[in-house]
């Protein structure tokens, strides 16, 4: 970085911290109101010399221990009269449980602490976990996202019976080899960590949990874990101030509440030999009460730990502690030992009673401040759902997302487009089932996973790399499951390897799970043979900083472009990867997935509601099951099956629960995810008049009814055309048998048109098909009758225009370039059956279970393409359609139709006639009847389907919906979907969702 560019970067840096840290010195918790004040005061009154000290102590606490340890621990506390308990292992109930005994048998309410630098769920489980303050330190410019982690952790634990949070760390990691601290820093950039820790302090203490910055005086340039040993910080004073103690003053100046102290040997502050900070009167009374005027808590590091316990024993250690400056004494091993050195120390005269009175006083102050002056037991009802609130989902996708960094982007190749082009690999290393990474990278286009480990056979791994040669694209995705140093971050000399050898393919876009250190040990000397397999080769590197879900999720959706990337590395790496390194990436407009939070909908709210009304359907057996999904802004916020394939295997298929990747036959809606889309391109095109005849793009209707109708007329359903034909009534004699030229049991050359699995059609037959349509009579009268026969004509229209196969074409033209992969004519030839839900068995026609073949009749003996019906997919997959429809023919910044081709198609068309229909899409009624949502606007548009299908795209609210199911299960008898109006009022609570979320 040149010179001056750095001085002008740390110029604004000081003059922005300076502002925002100008505030009182004094810590809130001693500016307490008169009743607090008096209630400190007047416990203090009460305690005896020897209670007091105890007030000063801190025992550990585990909840997920046997009865005897509890009693254990409930003697000690009652026998010395000690003033807390630092909580670890557990569970939420259980120590809430712990902490109501312990809090009741107290004269004095005890100070209840945790260590949750990264949530509850550090120490707890079944609680909320937030990311690493690393991977915060990636983040920019987001830090009021850092404020509400704090405010919404320090809910958290006061809910929980908890006061102080051993939180947060302000030691500035510049050392890639710590043991100790590492991942639990902001970074190595001393003014981000003190922005960054300043914003989740304040939040903690704005909402009255007590803090304590840690490990004073710097606990990050150091190769030594002090849990084991002592480490030396052999660093003059002129660097600690530089480096070290910046974040320190500057949060102490903001009115920090507490500090805790480390136990480090730093001989320019205290040349005693091996004496820990802990045990220095040098550090913690000289240089933090006096020279940097710290008037808070001063905790100990914990009590237990070698790096103060390898030179001074329990109970000696601790009196050293209290004489040397500090306030309350953390993790005490031997309190009795501990009570009788500090009594020593008072009767020898190395300190006086009078200096523990104050500190004493002290304590019982923040004891106030907290609360614990009107103390009440913690309250069980309800405990976990209040300490898991559905804001943390959200904040933690706001988190993980801002911190996203992507270190290399050759070619701009991220976000990924021109999904038709590629042909795509994710290879997990590290996990032998499939990731988060993969199913979420799977929402966007076909993806076909590969899982290997270090303990993968060398025989499958051949496999592995001999399937990977017919890709193009290769996710790799690396799952670190350690964070610390000591054992290389969790990766393994062949996954380093699997990881190298995938690079060198020159088609890797790799993303590491894990501790951001671990890049190095992917990172090879350029002037080695290992060079070209350095990880720095790969296409694309994304950063997502440790190992969980969101950053699986929203790793993935990063690289397919629904969200964008801003994280800058937060510390150096090695020369190739730097602190401050990080490409910003922009949103390609794929859809998002995430919780309806995000878009201002209450979760639970929409859930209920939806839950509600699908359940009723189920229980009526208005359709087998069904799957639902929803969007708001380019947001997928609702994804869910219901439900079953049938209801029972006496048809021959099984009652498999409904999966949200299975895929269901359009019927109707057919008609606007194939000919409607199609059309609208060809108008685009110049190749297709709206106000043209038919007779005009299907000559051979010449000298027929149907030559001189218009298409505007033909494609709103009042152009006189019959609403239907029942060709398969024609192909049978009275006595049920079949008409010549129509129907074999085998097929052949002449019967090559496979309708089942036994059944097969003449090859000219659709001929016939064709030619009925031309002869039928029309309406008398020009009103709107809802018909299918112009659709079936439709894939006549398209290969003529286009010399192209009609399936062929919409696959080239809109499903492969959307990502919508599933959307297909014939899925049998593709997917497995049990990925199809079942629709009807046809007593009359087919004689069989339609399972995987197109519903329609007319379709069926069309081979099972029309354009009127025979389209099958996933809710998913047609999602993309509807919000390209929705975002006016555009999606990920592809225009596949324009917006004035899309406005016209989908606006009244002539409502002076009482015909609410658009251009092939379906509009409300002008009267409320049950074919739309209530509250639809007359702005939107969509679909229904006979089999219980349904879209609809709403303008006014920017949402987006798609309802599958097989209602005709096992008969087209069964209308109860829309006896119940299930479709529209599904989607109708989302618009009730939508509204309650505005008021």
């Amino acid at each position: 970085m040149p010179y001056c560019r750095l001085l002008i970067i740390t110029f604004i840096n000081v003059i922005f911290l300076t502002k925002a840290f100008s505030q009182s010195t004094t810590p809130s918790f001693l500016q307490l109101n008169a009743s607090q004040n008096r209630w400190a005061d007047s416990v203090f009154a009460t305690l005896t010399p020897d209670e007091r000290i105890g007030q000063l102590i801190m025992v550990s606490g585990y909840s997920n221990r046997k009865p005897t340890y509890e009693d254990s621990l409930v003697n000690l506390v009652r026998t010395y009269k000690l003033g807390g308990v630092v909580m670890f292992q557990g569970g939420p109930i259980r120590q809430a449980k712990l902490t109501n005994r312990l809090q009741a048998l107290s004269t004095v309410p005890l100070l209840i602490a945790m260590d949750a630098e990264w949530g509850l769920a550090m120490r707890l489980d079944s609680t909320v976990r937030y990311p690493y303050q690393m991977t915060l330190g990636a983040m920019q410019g987001n830090d009021s996202l850092i404020y509400t982690m704090g405010a919404n952790l320090a809910k958290q634990a006061r809910r929980l019976g908890v006061h102080v949070n051993f939180a947060p760390s302000v030691d500035v990691n510049n050392n890639p080899n710590n043991p100790v601290i590492n991942f639990r820093s902001f970074g190595e950039d001393k003014y981000a960590v003190a922005r960054k820790a300043l914003a989740y302090m304040r939040g903690m203490q704005d909402n009255h949990l007590l803090t304590s910055l840690k490990h004073f005086p710097g606990h990050g340039d150091t190769g030594t874990d002090s849990h084991y040993d002592l480490p030396l910080i052999n660093k003059s004073r002129a660097q600690l101030d530089s480096l070290e103690l910046y974040p320190f003053k500057q949060l102490i100046n903001a009115g920090a509440a507490g500090v805790m102290i480390a136990h480090l040997s730093i001989p320019s502050l205290d040349t005693t030999r091996n004496r820990p900070s802990t045990l220095s009167p040098a550090i913690v009374t000289n240089l933090l009460k006096n020279e940097l005027g710290f008037q808070g808590l001063i905790f100990s590091d914990a009590m237990n730990m070698k790096g103060v316990t390898k030179y001074f024993p329990s109970g000696q250690a601790d009196e050293l502690g209290l004489e040397a400056g500090m306030d309350v004494l953390e993790f005490t091993e031997d309190v009795p030992a501990a009570m009788a050195q500090i009594k020593q120390a008072i009767a020898t005269g190395r300190m006086t009673q009078e200096s523990l009175d104050a500190r004493c006083l002290k304590v019982l102050r923040a004891k106030a401040w907290v609360g614990l002056n009107q103390y009440k037991p913690i309250v069980l009802d309800n405990l976990v759902n209040d300490l898991n609130p559905v804001s943390d989902d959200l904040l933690n996708r706001k988190l993980t997302e801002a911190s996203l960094t992507v270190l290399k982007n050759t070619n701009n190749l991220l976000p990924l487009q021109r999904l038709d082009t590629l042909r795509i690999a994710s290879v997990a290393i590290e996990s032998d089932k499939v990731t988060a990474f993969q199913k979420m990278a799977a929402n966007y286009t076909l993806v076909d996973h590969f899982n290997i480990t270090s303990k993968t056979p060398d025989s499958t791994l051949a496999q592995v790399r001999d399937s990977l040669k017919n890709y193009n694209l290769i996710l790799v995705d690396v799952h670190l499951n350690n964070i610390r140093p000591a054992v290389k971050y969790g990766l393994q000399s062949k996954t380093a390897g699997l990881v190298s050898e995938l690079v060198a393919t020159g088609k890797a876009v790799v993303t590491v799970f894990g501790n951001v250190y671990a890049l190095d040990k992917l990172t090879f000397p350029a002037d080695t043979v290992l060079a070209s397999r350095n990880i720095e080769q790969a296409r694309a590197i994304v950063m997502p900083y440790q190992l969980t879900t969101y950053a699986e999720e929203l790793s993935a959706q990063l690289i397919f472009g629904a969200i964008g990337a801003s994280g800058k590395l937060p510390v150096t790496v090695n020369q190739r990867f730097r602190v401050g390194d990080g490409l910003a990436i922009k949103p390609l407009g794929r859809l998002k997935y995430t919780i309806p939070e995000e878009v201002g909908i209450d979760s639970r709210y929409l859930m209920q509601q939806v839950d509600s009304l699908v359940n009723v359907g189920l229980a009526q057996k208005a359709f087998p099951g069904c799957v639902v999904q929803m969007a708001k802004d380019g947001k997928v916020i609702f994804h869910k099956a219901y439900g079953t394939h049938t209801y029972d295997a006496s048809l021959g298929a099984e009652p498999k629960p409904t999966q949200l990747d299975d895929l269901f036959d359009m019927a109707s809606v057919t008609k606007v995810s194939t000919s409607t889309p199609a059309l609208m391109k060809l108008v685009d095109e110049g190749k297709f008049n709206l106000d043209g005849k038919m007779v005009d793009y299907l000559p051979w209707l010449k000298k027929s009814n149907k030559a001189d109708l218009r298409w505007r007329d033909v494609l709103t359903h009042q152009a006189r055309l019959k609403a239907w034909i029942a060709f398969w009534k024609d192909t049978k004699n009275e006595d049920d048998s079949w008409k010549p030229k129509t129907f074999k049991a085998e097929r052949s050359g002449r019967y090559p048109i496979e309708v089942t699995d036994s059944l097969f059609e003449f090859k000219k037959y659709p001929k016939t098909i064709y030619q009925q349509i031309k002869d039928s009579p029309l309406n008398e009268k020009k009103e709107y009758v809802y018909s299918d026969l112009s659709f079936i004509l439709y894939p006549q229209v398209v290969k003529r225009i286009t010399k192209t196969n009609f399936e062929d074409y919409l696959k080239t033209n809109f499903y492969r370039p959307l990502g919508a992969t599933t959307l297909t004519y014939h899925p049998r030839n593709f997917y497995s059956l049990n990925r199809i839900a079942p629709t009807e068995y046809d007593s009359l026609f087919r004689k069989t279970l339609i399972w995987g073949r197109v519903h329609d009749e007319g379709a069926a003996m069309l081979d099972g393409l029309s354009g009127h019906a025979g389209l099958f997919g996933t809710a998913n997959d047609l999602m993309k359609l509807v919000e390209m429809y929705l975002q006016k023919g555009n999606y990920a910044g592809q225009q596949f139709i324009s917006t004035k081709t899309m406005n016209e198609f989908t606006r009244y068309q002539f409502p002076e006639l009482g015909n609410r229909r658009g251009l092939g899409f379906d509009k409300p009624s002008f009267k409320y009847s049950g074919n739309a949502p209530q509250s639809a606007t007359k702005d939107s548009f969509g679909h229904s389907g006979f089999t219980g299908t349904f879209i609809w795209a709403e303008p006014a609210y920017n949402l987006a919906y798609v309802f599958l199911s097989n209602r005709v299960y096992p008969t087209r008898n069964n209308n109860r979907i829309s006896e119940l109006n299930t479709r529209t009022n599904v989607v109708e609570a989302l618009y009730r969702a939508v509204k309650r979320g505005i008021q």
